[in-house]
């Protein structure tokens, strides 16, 4: 069961490193999360919130997995190999264009709460961006000097230490723990993979 966990993380890992819509969706995910943690929402609204989050990934990593498959199986241009790969990234639009619509009502829904938090939501702001900056140092493809990552990934943690002190949700500062996390072992993966 172990092995299995394993090889499951290292595919994750890669679908982070090597696809940039995966990188795209993590930092994005950040971003809900801050949402999640900032602004106090009733169950429902947090279940469905990590549920597209969710969601998103799992079709992101089906995606590749598909596009993957397609490569394999076809050595040369093939009409029907372009149409596989185009409506399996189709799928993840329209789950990600669900999840913005989502998310959108929600914070029309709760617009009297989100108005009446000036103050923590300037906090959330001033700590979050910084927090999502460092996830995306930490996820994009460049070569970088490793003290870049360090710092990214201490500063991540450091942000989202004194971000704990004020949640308002403690399981939406989990998630944020793990994609800092998640983050930090694609930039491990991929320095990994540039010395290779």
């Amino acid at each position: 069961m172990l092995a299995s966990f394993f090889h499951a993380w290292n595919g994750l890992i890669h679908t982070v490193v090597h696809q940039r819509n995966m990188r795209v969706h993590v930092v994005s995910a950040v971003l809900v999360g801050l949402v999640g943690s900032g602004i106090p929402l009733d169950v429902a609204e947090k279940v469905i919130l990590i549920f597209c989050v969710l969601l998103i990934f799992f079709a992101e990593i089906l995606n590749s997995a598909l596009e993957h498959l397609v490569d394999l199986a076809t050595r040369h241009f093939d009409e029907k190999a372009r149409l596989t790969k185009d409506a399996a990234a189709a799928g993840v639009l329209v789950l990600a264009i669900g999840t913005v619509v989502i998310f959108a009502a929600i914070l029309v829904n709760n617009w009297e709460t989100v108005a009446s938090s000036g103050p923590q939501i300037a906090r959330q702001v001033a700590l979050g961006l910084p927090l999502a900056l460092c996830v995306m140092v930490l996820v994009l493809p460049q070569p970088r000097a490793v003290w870049v990552d360090a710092v990214a990934c201490l500063g991540g943690a450091v942000l989202l230490g004194v971000l704990a002190t004020y949640t308002v949700s403690s399981v939406f500062s989990a998630i944020n723990a793990g994609l800092l996390l998640i983050a930090t072992s694609a930039a491990r993966q991929r320095r990994r993979e540039a010395q290779k």
